[in-house]
């Protein structure tokens, strides 16, 4: 009887080890390439459509199948987009009208006011004290703090 309790101990062991080592893996989030990407609800043109998604908005890629990717957007809604329709380039989506500061600084000048669902390109690649470098399509650059933004790991 002690021998498959041993082997359940072994497997518990290894399942929890693989859990951590896939909650420690970094997201991956591309952009919407084109003026527009239609999704589906299968990895298929043949599949249902769901909705369209505008140039430049953030998705996190959930399964990558080679020519379709399954993606989650910042609703938390999953679908499938042709990979030829994504991009690598960073952008990140504005949770909650912010502010763009001049540094890493809420008491730093004002470089401008966003509003809530405008796309902003990812400048710098990683947050320094919370903070990460965006570019506006109109070409302001500035700071916003990481909490205000989805899209960033």
């Amino acid at each position: 009887m002690p021998k498959p309790m041993l082997g359940l101990a072994k497997f518990l062991i290894l399942f929890a080890g693989l859990a951590l080592s896939f909650s420690a893996l970094a997201l991956e989030f591309r952009s919407i390439l084109a003026a527009k990407a239609i999704t589906y609800d299968a990895p298929s043109k043949e599949a249902s459509k769901l909705y369209i998604l505008s140039g430049g908005y953030p998705v996190e890629v959930i399964v990558n199948l080679g020519d379709w990717i399954k993606v989650r957007d910042n609703q938390g809604g999953l679908s499938w987009v042709e990979s030829k329709s994504l991009s690598t380039k960073r952008t990140v989506l504005v949770l909650t009208k912010t502010d763009i500061k001049t540094a890493e600084d809420p008491a730093s000048a004002l470089v401008a006011t966003v509003e809530k669902d405008v796309v902003l390109e990812l400048v710098a690649g990683g947050a320094n004290n919370n903070w990460v470098k965006v570019k506006h399509r109109d070409g302001v650059t500035g700071f916003v703090q990481v909490d205000k933004l989805w899209g960033f790991n």
